[in-house]
């Protein structure tokens, strides 16, 4: 069913590829681009097929100023630079979908009737969906500059104020990154540092 990535398909989505923190000047992020992204992140797993991430995009300066306003540090200009950026959020209230998102068992919106319990499973499952969106971007030929450094309580009432049961996981830009800007490589650990077998 799975066949290996070629080695230059395996480089773009992991070896070769880095954190962007600017983009090129001719960078450009479409709402094509943006569906395309994430026809490739709803194919990722979670757990009952639960879908517990929210896409907030912004692709014009108003927005991407309006979410700038919440961010720390030199992110706020990253973000306003970038052709795109993207807010990853999750639904606390994921299971009221699970009657057509997991139509295997028609009991599965019950599964979830405490709500700290809801609010790990969002987190867990839209971080790994927001990791599939990092994957799928430099899958179709992007860069991505994924950070947390933002006022969750501030950027939650501005964008989900209508919507309380959603809640911000982190923010990313999307586009081609600039060169002159990527970092050298911090270490990566080998095998034997955080793994073993049992």
């Amino acid at each position: 069913m799975a066949e290996n990535l070629s080695e230059a398909g395996l480089d773009t989505i992991f070896r070769t590829a880095r954190t962007a923190n600017t983009y090129r000047p001719d960078s450009v992020v479409t709402h094509d681009d943006i569906r395309a992204i994430y026809d490739l992140v709803k194919m990722g797993p979670t757990s009952a097929n639960m879908q517990p991430a929210r896409f907030v995009w912004l692709t014009d300066a108003a927005g991407k100023a309006r979410l700038a306003a919440h961010a720390s540090g030199s992110n706020a200009e990253k973000i306003k630079a970038a052709p795109a950026a993207v807010i990853v959020a999750m639904d606390t209230n994921f299971h009221e979908q699970l009657p057509w998102l997991f139509p295997h068992d028609p009991t599965a919106k019950h599964w979830f009737p405490d709500a700290a319990a809801r609010e790990i499973a969002a987190l867990r499952n839209s971080s790994l969906q927001g990791a599939y969106l990092i994957v799928a971007a430099r899958a179709l030929g992007f860069d991505v500059g994924p950070m947390s450094g933002f006022d969750q309580g501030a950027l939650d009432a501005d964008f989900f104020a209508a919507t309380p049961a959603v809640k911000s996981n982190f923010v990313a830009t999307i586009g081609h990154a600039d060169p002159a800007s990527i970092f050298d490589r911090s270490p990566r650990p080998d095998f034997e540092t955080f793994n073993t077998f049992a």
